[in-house]
């Protein structure tokens, strides 16, 4: 009995250790700040001149012109875009991403990459240390022999472990400084569907091409991650041309080394919803609005704004993320936001339609990570044609949802409640 009583003794001791240790982390990351509120007056409309420039300042973009050349929907269109795009290349092929696992898709990819490599097109790949982990060394080997030049971003360092949190959530193919390819998809079987997931169908995705002077935008911002693991960048006239005055605005949002008070991306999507006038349509699969972005969201439904989101549903690749994200339904609910649910799959389309005027797509999820943690890319325009491919978007996403009510929010479990409320209070670590 005496024994017994030691060994509590000394486990609640140890509990209180860990516990004390765990408070202080989360002070000196930053937990219990008081976050700002981010607030606008006299905000453009997506169709006055001044929006874009207005816009583009506040969130630390680069404007610039571009037009859409090809937009392709579902998984199963992606990797063959993504394929053919590198067969075309004649000069270079320069990657960025953030998640790869072993499969087929991962096999073709390299495979057409070393056959790029060996023809003497410069192949330059600047990929995620923690996205990739799955990955075997050899695979790396592999490509490295047949002469495709790999980086890591943000290999794990004990020097400084707390920057492994921030990693590059981009997705970015850009072949022969002429055009380049943007999406949210990552090179994996994942999207051809998960039954441990649940999935019935495979992931709801898309990916779009750009042509113009965008182009050498993006591969500054590729060069920029690529200088950062210890690469040689290339700023000939090949890779970086003029801008054409007969092509769109575009705006392109780094979304680079965030923090709390100084978020690109946040910022883009909050300054779009304080402009919105008739809708607002949010395409996310982790949707974990921030105070101050559920409120934009609120007083825009106020306004009269068609306020609507599109995320997962119960096949999703990130149960606990899930079961928070449901927990900031209920005043969004409340407010008479509309709410769906993909059903057959996990939904991993990220986009943001205001009006019929305006969208902003690329990497960034409605999420803590992409707001605070992880380089983003996001583009924004108001491109004719690019609006419209991303509003059928949103209604094939609506057809294959559930819309949420509040009946189905107040009933859920208890035990989802518990567990998403823990995710929340650790959100900023996500």
């Amino acid at each position: 009995m005496q024994l017994f009583t030691t060994i509590l003794t000394w486990l609640g001791a140890i509990a209180l250790i860990i516990g004390f240790i765990l408070i202080v982390v989360f002070y000196l990351r930053g937990a219990f700040r008081d976050y700002i509120d981010y607030r606008a007056i006299n905000v453009p409309s997506p169709d006055e001149r001044r929006f874009a420039v207005a816009l583009g300042s506040l969130s630390n973009s680069l404007g610039t012109t571009g037009r859409v050349t090809g937009f392709w929907f579902e998984a199963d269109e992606i990797q063959p875009a993504r394929l053919e795009a590198i067969r075309t290349a004649k000069r270079c092929i320069h990657f960025e991403t953030f998640f790869m696992t072993p499969g087929r898709r991962a096999n073709d990819f390299a495979a057409a990459l070393a056959e790029r490599a060996a023809a003497g097109v410069e192949v330059q790949l600047v990929i995620d240390h923690y996205g990739t982990k799955k990955l075997p060394d050899k695979y790396w080997k592999r490509l490295e022999a047949a002469g495709v030049e790999v980086r890591f971003f943000k290999p794990f360092s004990w020097k400084a472990p707390f920057d492994y949190a921030g990693r590059t959530h981009r997705k970015l193919l850009l072949i022969d400084g002429k055009i380049v390819l943007i999406g949210g998809a990552g090179i994996s079987d994942f999207w051809d569907g998960q039954k441990k997931f649940g999935d019935q169908a495979p992931w709801f995705d898309f990916e779009f091409r750009l042509e113009g002077a965008v182009v050498s935008v993006l591969e500054g911002m590729f060069m920029q991650h690529w200088a950062s693991a210890n690469g040689t960048v290339d700023l000939g006239v090949e890779n970086f041309h003029p801008d054409s005055p007969v092509d769109p605005m575009i705006l392109v949002t780094p979304g680079e080394d965030p923090s709390y008070r100084s978020s690109s991306i946040r910022a883009l999507f909050t300054t779009a919803i304080f402009a919105a006038e008739e809708r607002v349509w949010i395409s996310s699969p982790y949707f974990l609005p921030d105070y101050q972005s559920s409120q934009a969201l609120i007083t825009a439904k106020k306004r009269g704004i068609d306020v609507r989101i599109l995320t997962c549903g119960p096949h999703n690749d990130k149960k606990l993320v899930y079961y928070a994200s449901v927990e900031l339904f209920g005043d969004l609910l409340k407010a008479g936001i509309k709410i769906y649910e993909h059903q057959p799959s996990m939904l991993h389309a990220k986009s943001l339609l205001i009006d019929d005027k305006w969208v902003s797509t690329g990497s960034a999820n409605f999420d803590p990570r992409s707001f605070f943690h992880n380089d983003e890319l996001d583009v924004s325009t108001d491109e004719p044609q690019m609006v419209q491919h991303i509003e059928q978007l949103f209604y094939t996403g609506f057809e294959r949802s559930r819309l949420v009510s509040m009946t189905d929010w107040r009933t859920r479990r208890l035990w989802k409640r518990l567990i998403g409320r823990l995710v929340l209070f650790l959100q900023s670590q996500l």
